[in-house]
C-alpha cells in the first residue's frame, strides 16, 4: 500500500502552534488523507480554519474524557474511511493550579483529571483504532523528559507523561500481532497553547538551549517530521519506543 492512500486521525489540533498542527502538514504532504478531531462545540470554528488549510481534510467532533464521543467518531471514521492507517495522540491536560507550585499540593481530583484526559485518552483511542486498522499501522503520542527526570512545576504532567510511556509499551504488546505499532515522541519544549500553562516555562526553553547538543531548542516542524516517519513504512520495525526529538537535551548528565 502506498503512502497516498493511508489515512490518519489526529488528536489534538488547537491551533498553528501546537505540534499535532505540524504532524498534519508532514503527513498531508507525504499524500495522507487526515481526519481532524476537535474537542467541542466551541472550538470547531478554529478547527474548521485549520482544517481548509488542509486539503481532503474532514473535521470530527469528540472529547476524548467521554467513551460515547470516542465509540461514535470511530464509528463515523469507519463509515467515511473504511479503514485507518495512522492514529496521532497529541492531547495531555492537568489542571492550572496543579502545574504551580510543589508536587506535593496535587489535589485528589487533578490527578485524576491529568491521567484521565492524558493516558487513559490513548488506551480508550487505542482500543476504538484497532478494529478499523486490519493491514496494521501506527500510533503516535507525545511525551516529555519531565516523565523520568524532575522538572520544576511539570509536577502532575510529568507523573501523567511516565504513566503515558508505560501504556505505550503495554500497549504496543498487546497491538503488536495485529502489525499496529504504537510510539512515544519525546519533544523538547515548545512554545505551544498548552505548553504556556507551565509555569517558568521561558526558563525551560533557555536552559534546554544552552544545554542540548545542538545549542538551540527543538522546532515543531521536526517533530512533525518524526511523527511522519514513524507512521509511515520506513517505520515499521519500531514499537514500543520512546524516540527524542529534543535537540539531544535527553543524554546530558548536566
Amino acid at each position: 500500500m502506498t503512502e497516498t492512500q493511508k489515512t490518519a486521525v489526529i488528536f489534538g489540533l488547537a491551533n498553528k502552534r501546537s505540534i499535532a498542527w505540524a504532524i498534519a502538514q508532514k503527513l498531508q504532504q507525504a499524500g495522507w488523507q487526515l481526519a481532524i478531531t476537535y474537542q467541542n462545540e466551541r472550538l470547531e470554528q478554529e478547527a474548521k480554519d485549520l482544517i481548509t488549510d488542509l486539503p481532503g481534510a474532514s473535521g470530527f467532533m469528540c472529547d476524548v474524557s467521554s467513551d460515547e464521543q470516542i465509540a461514535k467518531l470511530f464509528a463515523d471514521l469507519k463509515e467515511k474511511y473504511g479503514e485507518l492507517h495512522g492514529v496521532v495522540h497529541s492531547v495531555a491536560f492537568a489542571l492550572a493550579d496543579d502545574l504551580k507550585g510543589e508536587f506535593v499540593n496535587t489535589s485528589r481530583e487533578g490527578f485524576r483529571i491529568a491521567h484521565d484526559v492524558s493516558v487513559y485518552s490513548l488506551i480508550a483511542v487505542a482500543r476504538a483504532a484497532a478494529p478499523l486498522m486490519p493491514s496494521g499501522g501506527g500510533i503516535v503520542t507525545m511525551t516529555y523528559y519531565g516523565a523520568e527526570k524532575v522538572v520544576p512545576k511539570y509536577n502532575v504532567m510529568g507523573v501523567a507523561k511516565a504513566a503515558l510511556e508505560a501504556s505505550v509499551r503495554y500497549l504496543a504488546n498487546d497491538l503488536g500481532p495485529k502489525s499496529i505499532r504504537v510510539n512515544a515522541i519525546s519533544a523538547g519544549p515548545i512554545k505551544t497553547l498548552a505548553a504556556r500553562g507551565i509555569s517558568g516555562l521561558g526558563e525551560m526553553l533557555k536552559s534546554h538551549a544552552e544545554r542540548a547538543p545542538l545549542k538551540r531548542n527543538v522546532d515543531a516542524a521536526e517533530v512533525g517530521a518524526t511523527a511522519a516517519f514513524l507512521l509511515s513504512d520506513a517505520g515499521s520495525g519500531i514499537t514500543g519506543e520512546t524516540i527524542y526529538v529534543d535537540c539531544g537535551y535527553n543524554i546530558m548528565g548536566f
